[in-house]
């Protein structure tokens, strides 16, 4: 019969191989990990964009359709910029505190706005100079949920948009990850007529019974209320940060516009 010293010694042992072994094995994966999650990311952008591509697609057809990845702060200004050049990534501006957009982590970003930093940078991704895509981070009912945002040229038409959860009820509001409820976002609008951000709401009984407006609203999902709220909530915080640059890039637009039609036309001798 073995002794309570011997019997201490080997569990302790057992247990300390045990470690090393999962220590290990965590190490040798971490990368591989890392490399699914980049993967998933892009799969999701992509997504956003209206392309859906397999896990095996995704990073060449990602470095062909994203063009670009600004860094812009909560003022409105396009501070950084990595342009791709066949899958190469280069900074073109921010020198060397330009960061990639594809590198940032939103939640962490969106902590330090509301802690009162002021220097906040917030990442787009431009799919070939058409679509400007944002992401987004937000609470469910049960957990976080997520999802990224495409505009079109007007910075105000939704163009795709794309939602993920960590445990939302099956059949519920797990349905914020369906097709048919994504579709929806396509052809919504962020600004009003007269300019003002409204964000959309995703309006429980309807989004034609949304007061401010059908092209401002989605349906909430029956019987996913909190989720829904939480994907309202999580739209108006998100797209907050960005409405300064929104609003910067129309009115960009728009002096362009103006600038076009007060020139002369050329006269023909």
């Amino acid at each position: 019969m073995f002794s309570n010293k011997y019997i201490f010694l080997y569990t302790s042992g057992l247990v300390a191989a045990v470690a090393i072994v999962l220590a290990l094995a965590a190490s040798l994966l971490k990368p591989m990990q890392e490399r699914n999650r980049e993967v998933e990311k892009m799969q999701e952008i992509l997504k956003a964009a209206g392309q859906t591509v397999t896990g095996e697609e995704a990073v060449e057809v990602y470095n062909a359709q994203i063009t670009s990845e600004w860094m812009v702060d909560m003022q409105g200004a396009l501070v950084s910029e990595y342009r791709n050049e066949n899958g190469n990534w280069t900074a073109l501006s921010g020198g060397r505190q330009a960061s990639r957009a594809f590198d940032c982590d939103l939640k962490t970003r969106i902590e330090e706005a509301l802690s009162g930093k002021k220097d906040v940078l917030f990442p787009v991704f431009v799919c070939r100079d058409s679509l400007y895509i944002v992401p987004l981070q937000g609470k469910g009912l049960w957990g976080p949920i997520w999802g990224y945002m495409a505009l079109g040229k007007d910075f105000n038409t939704v163009c795709g948009a794309t939602f993920g959860h960590k445990g939302e009820t099956p059949g519920l509001g797990a349905e914020i990850a369906e097709n048919t409820f994504q579709k929806q976002f396509i052809g919504k609008q962020l600004f009003d007529t007269a300019g003002n951000f409204t964000s959309i709401t995703v309006q429980k009984g309807g989004a034609r019974n949304y007061a401010g407006g059908e092209e401002h609203a989605v349906d909430a999902i029956s019987g996913g209320t909190m989720t829904s709220n939480g994907v309202t909530a999580m739209l108006s915080g998100c797209l907050e940060y960005y409405r300064p640059f929104f609003q910067n890039m129309k009115a960009a637009q728009q002096a362009a516009a103006d600038t076009a039609v007060a020139e002369p036309m050329p006269v023909l001798e």
